[in-house]
């Protein structure tokens, strides 16, 4: 995938660890234990940090140079937090573009990257939930080391992939732009479980569709060739309901998916990729998905 010249976001940012204040060595200090260390510190006139550090090694803190970088900033060094920050940009600047053709205004989400957990709007998640979108705050998150899961665990290699999965949590931040997630959840209160699970299916189905109309603009800008194309349907099929369920419990329950089969997820990511046209995501009107 050819992204060098894709415009980097300034809209990632990095929450860190998350859950606790990090010593060296690994040792971390929780939250309640923290406030009281600085309450007691503050009662014995003390500066809190001098004590943390203290903990940790016995020795004051020596003092250190400014960082370059503002509180929250990642590593710009970093060449995953580059990829990101690259694809990213590239979906801003898409996506302001077809909305402007519509009449609409896109406001670019941000992108929180984290290690291990995080707040957000949507509740305290876990890495294991995998990259999420959060309407409450309009964040997508996503934690690095999935990336490599993606490669050795679910057998999808390949920056497309990658970057397959940064543009189909973009596209939930599109659907709420569109006013499409407030629909699905008025239509979501006080139905049934099976009516909640379609409904999450085809709004995920949506997502993948409008991550493939990224992708066809990508493809005609010469930023994929036919193998990387492979690379991001084979990273839609790995993270199919059905695939998922298999690996976990030996079987799959259709009643029970949220995201979609393998199949289909594959069906509407080429939808999008093959059409490059919006109008060809309705997955809610769909008869056959």
């Amino acid at each position: 995938m050819r992204w060098d010249d894709f415009r980097r976001s300034e809209n990632v940012e990095d929450a860190g660890s998350g859950g606790g204040f990090g010593l060296g060595g690994g040792f971390k200090i929780g939250g309640g234990a923290l406030i009281a260390i600085v309450v007691i510190s503050l009662l014995l006139g003390k500066n809190p940090l001098d004590v943390l550090t203290l903990l940790e090694t016995g020795a004051p803190p020596t003092a250190q140079a400014p960082a370059s970088a503002p509180p929250g900033a990642p590593a710009q060094s970093d060449p995953q937090v580059d990829f990101v920050r690259a694809i990213l940009g590239d979906t801003e600047d898409f996506w302001s573009a077809e909305l402007a053709k519509r009449g609409g205004r896109y406001q670019p989400p941000r992108l929180t990257l984290f290690h291990g957990q995080v707040p957000s709007a949507c509740g305290f998640a876990s890495a294991a939930m995998g990259p999420f979108y959060c309407p409450g705050d309009q964040h997508v998150y996503l934690d690095l080391r999935f990336f490599q899961e993606l490669t050795q665990r679910f057998g999808a290699p390949g920056e497309f992939a990658r970057a397959y999965v940064i543009a189909h949590e973009v596209g939930h931040h599109v659907q709420n732009q569109l006013g499409l997630m407030r629909e699905v959840q008025q239509k979501a209160e006080n139905a049934s479980d099976r009516v909640r699970n379609t409904l999450s299916v085809r709004q995920e189905l949506q997502a993948d569709c409008f991550a493939g109309v990224w992708g066809h603009s990508a493809q005609q800008r010469g930023a994929l060739d036919t193998r990387d194309v492979e690379q991001g349907i084979a990273a839609a099929s790995a993270v199919g309901d059905d695939r998922l369920q298999q690996r976990s419990r030996g079987y799959a329950v259709p009643e029970s998916f949220t995201h979609g089969s393998s199949a289909q997820r594959v069906k509407w990511f080429r939808v999008g990729l093959t059409s490059g046209d919006l109008r060809q995501c309705n997955t809610f009107t769909a008869s056959d998905l």
